[in-house]
């Protein structure tokens, strides 16, 4: 096992310094049996990171985009959407993006009649981006649906592992990648452009299998004047972000490989991760800081198993690494968010970053005491000005004077002389009664009505003064509350 890995590090040593990209043509390498790196990914135990201590430097590409699979890969992983559900989903995706096709495309079905119409419905509403792309498996056949469909861009799923061509396929890696290079021919000659999707790459035979192929798709690119767009994804969320890592586990080194030994253009290359490992987007940024210039992801990340990359993280890592949102628009992820729990009955998870109801809320009063001096103590960027969502408290035990001062002072709006101190005798009655119930027994935090209901029995003028600023849903709460 080390031989081997000493191998593969003088291989890449050696595509690192251009001593061999000078071969013209690359061939595939058929073995008798299955390369599966056991010494990685031992099955019974968790899969193992080797480093080879090469080092590549950062290549941001001039442009970045992010791409959507809510609709494909999305949907495998939840009941269907219907058509209307799509076109509404469709229509945030495109106010999200904004007018610089932030979010360049939106991939889609083709297989069944309600996939069929959903995509003429999006198209009829006549947005340049996201562009409609399709998905099909290498099969020609399916090509007559793209075509149909009027798409100009369809992902065709070439898994590339020895695990899916010796164990799925039951093949040779020869034959298994004529016949992705057959399909992708005819795709050329349709007209329509090939994004070729190296699935379970990051389990793959880097040089003697990916790096063949990919260099033959840039030479069908060559002789038909069309894209040949590669994704390559990491199916299994084993991808690593880290650069001194080795292939075929490395992000940044396989993103480096696809772009300097094969050939692939960064606006050609597109990275599509899984979060088995919490590192969707670690390694998709990673995609991007090393010269992949499409990045795949869902809505709220749901997607196979633990999900995907999250558009809305994409988003936020956009505008880290480019130092703008470009034109695009956040506080629709806040939209984008309701609409999934109230029309469709998707509870985002609490704690979930950007979306989640904890997000942008404390229950630690020290925490509190420092929003209610400078909200930059506490918050890594406006949340009420980016996402539209203001920062909130959930009382608690220890959410202190300073969590029903941060409370109050937020739920009415109170600015300037209005602000309320956690000082304030009124407060410290709020406080006793919030205490009473917890020392009896109560382990949940107390809802904004019920905080509502004690402001208006110790300050029964300041609900008077400011009733109108309340949020509608708080005041019917209250309201209703009372009827009781």
């Amino acid at each position: 096992m080390y031989r081997v890995r000493l191998a593969e590090r003088a291989e890449f040593l050696r595509k690192l310094r251009e001593e061999s990209i000078d071969t013209p043509d690359y061939e595939v390498i058929d073995s008798p049996k299955p390369e599966l790196y056991k010494f990685i990914f031992p099955f019974k135990s968790a899969p193992r990171i080797f480093f080879d201590g090469i080092i590549l430097p950062v290549e941001v590409p001039k442009e970045i985009w992010i791409t959507d699979t809510t609709f494909r890969d999305g949907q495998q992983a939840r009941e269907p959407y219907t058509v209307e559900q799509i076109v509404t989903l469709y229509k945030f995706l495109h106010r999200l993006g904004g007018e610089n096709c932030r979010i360049l495309t939106s991939e889609f079905f083709l297989y069944t009649e309600k996939d069929r119409e959903a995509v003429r419905r999006v198209k009829a509403l006549g947005y340049r981006c996201p562009k409609v792309t399709a998905w099909i498996r290498a099969n020609k056949e399916e090509l007559r649906l793209v075509k149909e469909a009027g798409i100009e861009e369809t992902g065709i799923l070439s898994s590339i592992s020895d695990y899916h061509i010796y164990y799925k396929f039951r093949s040779s890696r020869r034959k298994v990648v004529e016949k992705y290079l057959s399909v992708v021919e005819e795709a050329l000659k349709m007209g329509i452009v090939p994004r070729v999707h190296l699935e379970d790459i990051t389990r793959a035979n880097i040089f003697e299998v990916v790096v063949p192929f990919v260099k033959k798709l840039m030479k069908l690119s060559e002789k038909y004047g069309l894209p040949v767009k590669v994704r390559y994804p990491d199916t299994l969320g084993v991808g690593v972000p880290i650069p001194e890592a080795m292939l075929p586990r490395s992000i940044p080194k396989l993103t480096w490989v696809l772009r300097h030994v094969a050939g692939v253009p960064s606006e050609w290359l597109e990275f599509h991760g899984h979060n088995d490992f919490h590192l969707g987007v670690a390694n998709a940024t990673s995609a991007w800081l090393y010269g992949a210039s499409l990045n795949n992801g869902t809505l709220l990340g749901i997607g196979e198993r633990a999900g995907n990359v999250p558009i809305e993280a994409l988003v936020f890592m956009y505008a880290q690494i480019k130092h703008s949102f470009d034109g695009m628009n956040p506080k629709v992820i806040t939209e984008i968010a309701k609409y999934y729990r109230d029309e469709l009955g998707y509870e985002v998870p609490p704690y979930y970053p950007i979306v989640g109801r904890n997000f942008a809320t404390t229950r630690a009063g020290i925490h509190a005491d420092g929003l209610l001096k400078n909200p930059e103590t506490y918050l890594p960027f406006d949340t009420e000005g980016i996402l539209g969502v203001k920062p909130g408290i959930a009382i608690t035990p220890y959410a202190g004077l300073a969590g029903i001062a941060y409370w109050i002072n937020k739920t009415f709006d109170l600015k300037g002389d209005e602000v309320i101190n956690k000082k304030d005798p009124r407060v410290q009655k709020i406080y006793e009664d919030v205490m009473k119930q917890f020392e009896h027994g109560r382990l949940t935090a107390l809802s904004d009505a019920e905080m509502l209901n004690l402001v208006a029995k110790h300050m029964p003028e300041l609900v008077e003064k400011y009733w109108d600023r309340l949020p509608e849903d708080l005041r019917i709460k209250f309201l209703e509350a009372k009827k009781k």
